[in-house]
């Protein structure tokens, strides 16, 4: 099955969210690191096995902590181990400052961040200063990175936002507006819920407000988990939501357009220690970039809504996603 036909392959249904545990994998021992990879399959999109891999530090992958990144986290992890990688898993770290922490402390050796995020709050450029078009946001951040010892690897086809949602029902009682403009005169009597970090970010709370000039009544820090149920139990009049969610359609929330665009790109780079490329080799960069092509923003929708409508597994999801795609067998 092709990478676009995953989309269309599960029905989502449900509401939930999965989280991941640390674990860890090692691939078979195979030949000396002198080995020569075995031919190119007739599936050209295979990833093929190096045995010299085997002889490589291992390399610990981390995430953040909510459904997507556990999902990324593991098609990285288990596309690594394919082509013959020792791999550990260190998913659901937390927060992004944590997750950089932990890399840049040699905790982790990889972990999936967004452009965005990396430039608003790791390098404190003003969300309006970022650049709108992707690949110059990535070319900026990689350099930053650079600094850190840390290499940013090519971006996913996907981008995720943070997205700013409501319910019919409190949109219908704010007078139904479409963009963040219209609704902004109205901050001042609604709640916000959003992650707790969220509350000084200049691509969340922080950057809304300060954009379209109004602040809310009150702020209302909740777990990721619970971003689209605090809109369906009537907690909070507005969430920050991600774009990719498949629970945006499912509870028939209303996404607010960003009228302004003061929201950064969003698309995904694996960081990796600069150690860890120049021990791994060229392979792992390669294996990351032939995994990435299939993640296009309806594909990320649909995985996301395996684990958080189906209730299926991080771990599961991401095999079928390397099956379906014909990366692994």
């Amino acid at each position: 099955m092709s990478a676009v036909a995953v989309a269309g392959t599960l029905a989502a249904c449900g509401s939930s969210n999965s989280s991941s545990t640390s674990s860890s994998t090692a691939a078979p021992a195979g030949s000396a690191s002198t080995s020569t990879p075995a031919a190119a399959p007739a599936n050209a999109k295979l990833i093929v096995k190096d045995a010299a891999n085997a002889s490589k530090p291992t390399i610990t992958v981390g995430s953040k902590n909510f459904t997507e990144e556990f999902i990324l986290g593991e098609i990285y992890a288990q596309a690594l181990q394919a082509a013959g990688f020792k791999v550990k898993k260190q998913l659901n770290l937390g927060s992004e400052q944590i997750a950089y922490k932990a890399l840049k402390g040699g905790q982790i050796d990889a972990y999936p961040e967004y452009v965005g995020t990396a430039l608003t709050n790791f390098f404190k450029v003003q969300s309006a200063k970022v650049p709108k078009d992707p690949a110059a946001a990535y070319t900026e951040a990689k350099a930053d990175f650079a600094k850190a010892g840390v290499t940013a690897l090519p971006l996913t086809p996907f981008t995720d936002s943070n997205g700013f949602a409501m319910s019919q029902k409190s949109w219908k009682a704010a007078g139904s507006p479409k963009t963040i403009s219209e609704l902004a005169p109205k901050f001042g009597t609604l709640t916000l819920s959003g992650s707790p970090e969220c509350r000084s970010r200049l691509d969340c709370k922080l950057g809304i407000e300060q954009t379209y000039g109004h602040k809310f009544k009150k702020y209302l820090p909740v777990d990721l988990s619970k971003r689209h149920e605090v809109l369906s139990n009537g907690q909070a009049d507005v969430s920050v939501v991600f774009t990719t969610d498949g629970a945006i359609a499912a509870n028939k929330e209303v996404l607010l357009q960003d009228d302004k665009q003061f929201l950064p790109p969003y698309n995904v780079s694996f960081l990796v220690r600069d150690a860890t490329v120049k021990a791994s080799g060229p392979n792992f960069a390669k294996v990351i970039a032939q995994v990435q092509t299939g993640l296009t923003t309806p594909v990320m929708q649909e995985l996301n809504s395996r684990v958080d409508l189906d209730k299926q597994k991080p771990a599961a999801v991401a095999t079928a996603y390397l099956k379906e795609s014909g990366y692994i067998k």
